[in-house]
């Protein structure tokens, strides 16, 4: 007996793109001091508050406060959560990340990365729900000083960069803007300081832009992307993202929200630059 089957349908698959990238910058002038202190009484965990205590000056305990709160309250929107039901832990090498929970996040999917930096009442916040971020913001105020010792952590090639400008604005310019990338990769990485910043070189253009990435040795992801943003003049901004097989063919929007998120405000949408590392063509 001969059978005949109709043919199937051949399904278009549509992937979905990937989850964009939450970016949030935020001065200490967004919140109020007595806000800010009101916030956290609520918000914060024990050992936070402790820390915030230990602060000598009131301006630094000002930084730690806004900068945690933000953690906070950007952290909530995305997962779902009450602010001071988020867990917030840290590994050995002290970089925080947001306690599991069993069945995941309410507002889906069961990974949120996040990294903080903050500067000289500054604080950048980066939320992503694929591998890691890294982040870092640096305000064009350092002296002398301040600059030779941060370019003298740098590759030989790097330093040469940097003192064909000669000294002035220009110099200072191009020495924080290396060390904000390689502050951004290095706590992508989860290293920190650990990672001695002459192991890996950046090749960037002379206003803004990474051309060339050589990382160091043992780096799990062969390409990354690197961001440079100057979303207020004289702060920089550097995030570090790595390429894997999902979002290779199609990378992530980024979203650069200014202020304290209260509510969800429309973000600047920001394109990736594309990414660089071993495997460039």
């Amino acid at each position: 007996m001969n059978v005949t089957t109709a043919p199937r349908a051949h399904r278009t698959e549509t992937a979905s793109p990937p989850e964009p990238v939450k970016v949030w910058l935020c001065s200490n002038d967004e919140l109020p001091p007595e806000l800010a202190s009101v916030l956290a009484e609520h918000w914060l965990d024990e050992e936070e508050q402790q820390t915030a205590d230990r602060f000598l000056f009131e301006r630094d305990r000002r930084q730690y406060l806004v900068a945690h709160n933000l953690v906070r309250r950007a952290l909530a929107l995305e997962a779902g959560l009450v602010e001071a039901e988020l867990g917030i832990w840290r590994s050995p090498r002290g970089r925080p990340f947001l306690r599991p929970m069993p069945g995941g996040l309410p507002r889906g999917g069961g990974h949120l990365d996040f990294n903080l930096s903050h500067a000289s009442g500054y604080n950048l916040l980066g939320i992503v729900r694929r591998h890691r971020i890294g982040v870092d913001v640096e305000v064009l105020d350092r002296d002398a000083q301040a600059i030779e010792t941060i370019t003298s952590t740098f590759a030989p090639e790097e330093q040469e960069w940097i003192a064909r400008v000669g000294q002035g604005p220009a110099r200072d310019r191009r020495a924080l803007r290396l060390w904000t990338l390689k502050e951004a990769y290095s706590k992508a990485r989860g290293l920190g300081l650990g990672l001695p910043f002459d192991e890996f070189v950046f090749t960037l253009a002379d206003e803004r832009g990474v051309l060339a990435f050589r990382p160091p040795a043992q780096d799990p992801f062969p390409r990354w992307h690197f961001l440079e943003l100057e979303p207020t003049p004289d702060v920089l901004v550097a995030i570090a993202l790595p390429v894997d097989e999902a979002t290779a063919s199609r990378p992530p929007e980024l979203q650069l929200h200014l202020g304290f998120p209260w509510a969800r405000a429309v973000p600047r949408p920001v394109t990736l630059p594309d990414p660089v590392g071993l495997l460039q063509r």
